[in-house]
């Protein structure tokens, strides 16, 4: 469930850290076989160039294998159609049921923070158009999502399997509970799309020792915060707060706590 996102960041100038080469750098990633991968290349190419390089030293997304991803993911194909056309814009676009797909850098951001490794199992709240999880599937094998909205959640699951990403568990649920019932939890890191109030108790459940939680928490419809909630091998967590961004809530029946 993505959300219109303001990052209160300013651009500057390309000094900030960035690896000259990421194709060479990234390692293995697991490069899915999208059909007509070719469609829009150039625009893949000039989004990572020149939206992703151009920020801040201490909020650049320099993760090799997650640039190499964004290079690879068809953005486009996750944007309905009379939108394609605005898909590799640093910007949010509008995909139905008022919600939007994320801008790409703080897609890339929150990826980035999560920290994914390839054998981790990664829970995704807010599937939405289902960039995020198929950018999470280059990461690993092992990806669960979310979606609260029923014509939504269906619409992505048909496109998941015409892209031939079926392996991603993706089903329709309130995303506040986590993965219910959960004899796939806990997860090793857990990625939040839509704001709350509060961390979610359900969740925090869910994570696994020495995992991770990324998640915007602040008011409804106000500036919330971008936090990274990190669990210890004691099952002690640790919050730290990234930067300010706006997403729309989580919704469900869960509002009122």
């Amino acid at each position: 469930m993505y959300a219109q996102v303001f990052v209160l960041l300013l651009a500057v100038s390309a000094a900030a850290a960035w690896p000259q080469d990421p194709a060479a750098e990234a390692g293995a990633i697991r490069q899915h076989p999208y059909p007509h991968l070719q469609e829009r290349r150039d625009e893949r190419e000039r989004m990572v160039d020149t939206l992703l390089r151009y920020r801040g030293t201490d909020l650049s997304v320099t993760d090799a294998r997650v640039i190499q991803a964004m290079r690879h993911v068809p953005r486009h194909r996750f944007v309905p159609l009379p939108e394609q056309s605005h898909a590799y814009r640093d910007s949010p676009v509008p995909i139905g049921y008022g919600q939007t797909i994320s801008q790409p850098y703080i897609v890339a951001l929150m990826t980035q923070l999560a920290d994914v490794g390839p054998a981790m199992k990664v829970l995704e709240v807010g599937t939405g158009s289902g960039y995020q999880a198929a950018l999470l599937y280059e990461l690993t094998d092992q990806v669960y999502s979310l979606e609260i909205i029923a014509p939504l959640a269906a619409r992505t699951a048909g496109l998941f399997r015409e892209l031939g990403l079926d392996a991603i568990h993706a089903r329709e649920g309130d995303g506040y509970y986590g993965w219910t019932p959960a004899p796939d939890a806990p997860f090793d890191r857990i990625l939040v799309t839509a704001a709350a109030r509060h961390i979610p108790p359900p969740l925090l459940r869910q994570l696994a020792p020495g995992g991770r939680m990324i998640i915007p928490v602040g008011s409804r419809w106000g500036v919330q915060q971008l936090m990274v909630i990190s669990k210890d091998a004691a099952g002690q967590t640790r919050t730290r707060s990234v930067l300010p961004v706006r997403f729309v809530p989580l919704t469900g029946d869960h509002r009122g706590q």
